[in-house]
């Protein structure tokens, strides 16, 4: 079971490209189609027949489908004006990287889980590490309640979702707060921390930002809890998932679009990265990572991404950061997550690209979705921390639950 569950990553984390659409994955519009597919189906298929005749279809049009590569060129878009380019990451049908794009299909998925590949050695060894807990802390609901408006004060809940509060406004980062990622027959990542606050416990949320559309970064569950009553701010082309369940509150942004929310000026910044919800939406929606300037500082959210030259770019265009919430997990084997995740030590060149006062470390520790021992993020980043001569408090991990103020 434990197997079924972790093939998941398949779409959930995992670059596959196109297929075209058949008549049978109309069913892709129902909540039952937003769940993902068993992780290890394949070494053992004939023994999970018995799971439905439904999960077994799903996988052969993955294999199908599976072996090519996500790269194509930038098209002009019908109806767009003679001599006018669009952007470079958009395409005829989606989106693409202008970095390092992914190229990884559902055979390097294979190898990978097949072990036909070398042999990697972790970055902490296994007798090292000890067995994961999760750091927790009892939630400072008298500072969560009633924060300084003239200070930037940040909780971390788990994985990328953060509470920042500054200059009066709520905001959460990739809010998710189910115990599995996906609702398909219990089938899941489960999580392995409850959130630092739970929903119940939140105070009144003002805006919500979102990276894209994978399942530990845009959650139904949470979205359906939350309501329409935030203003979501999310990457081009996601607003018809929220409208789809009757969200309507939100803003849809561009790489480098600006909105003015309460006197905060929140910018949609590039990512190294991907999207897909189900098999037919791969790379139809954008990803991204937001700046909110404050009076107080700029804060960066880098959500999901790989460590490119995105992050000089937009130091370049928008200044040193006060505060960047960067990842540091789910990154192993590196040389198939390396272009859209980073580990450590890529974390830690983007701290240094943005500038950034001090860092923040998120996306660990709370879904088992790579290869990486669940704790040894942190430890890792310890090491490259010293072998980079920088101070304890520049790069910070948090515990969960844990409120800094800045």
């Amino acid at each position: 079971m434990r197997k079924i569950k972790r093939f998941i990553i398949f779409i959930v984390e995992t670059p596959i490209p196109k297929a075209k659409r058949s008549g049978i994955w109309q069913v892709e519009q129902s909540r039952a189609a937003e769940g993902l597919i068993p992780r290890s189906l394949l070494s053992n298929l004939f023994p999970k027949l018995a799971l439905g005749f439904i999960p077994v279809i799903i996988f052969l049009a993955a294999l199908l489908v599976g072996g090519c590569s996500m790269t194509g060129k930038t098209v002009v878009e019908e109806g767009t004006p003679q001599g006018k380019q669009p952007p470079a990451h958009h395409t005829k049908n989606g989106f693409q990287n202008i970095y390092h794009n992914p190229e990884h299909g559902f055979a390097d998925f294979l190898r990978w889980k097949w072990g036909h590949i070398p042999d990697e050695e972790p970055a902490i060894a296994h007798a090292q590490m000890m067995p994961y807990v999760p750091d927790i802390v009892a939630p400072d609901y008298q500072r969560i309640n009633h924060p300084d408006p003239a200070k930037i004060q940040i909780t971390w809940i788990g994985q990328s979702t953060f509470l920042i509060q500054v200059e009066g406004i709520n905001i959460l980062t990739d809010p998710v707060f189910s115990g599995r990622l996906t609702p398909i027959l219990g089938i899941g990542f489960k999580r392995k921390s409850l959130p630092g606050i739970p929903f119940d416990r939140l105070p009144p949320i003002h805006a919500v930002l979102i990276s894209h559309n994978h399942y530990d970064h845009l959650d139904l569950y949470t979205v359906k809890k939350l309501g329409n009553k935030p203003k979501y701010f999310v990457p081009l082309k996601l607003g018809r998932w929220f409208r789809n369940r009757k969200i309507t509150n939100y803003k849809e942004m561009d790489w480098w679009d600006t909105a003015m929310f309460k006197g905060i000026s929140i910018v949609s910044v590039p990512a190294q990265h991907f999207s897909r919800r189900t098999l037919f939406d791969g790379n139809k929606t954008l990803w991204a990572g937001w700046v909110l300037e404050t009076k107080h500082g700029k804060i960066f959210f880098a959500g999901d991404t790989g460590y490119a030259s995105h992050f000089k770019e937009i130091r370049e265009k928008l200044g040193p950061m006060r505060l960047a919430l960067l990842p540091i997990g789910s990154y192993r084997p590196r040389w198939y997550m390396k272009t859209i995740h980073m580990d450590p030590a890529d974390a830690v060149l983007a701290h240094k690209d943005l500038q950034a006062e001090q860092s923040i470390a998120m996306h660990w520790g709370t879904f088992y979705i790579a290869d990486e021992q669940l704790g040894e993020p942190p430890l890792y980043l310890k090491i490259v921390m010293k072998e980079a001569l920088m101070a304890d408090d520049s790069f910070l991990v948090m515990k969960f639950g844990e409120t800094r103020i800045f």
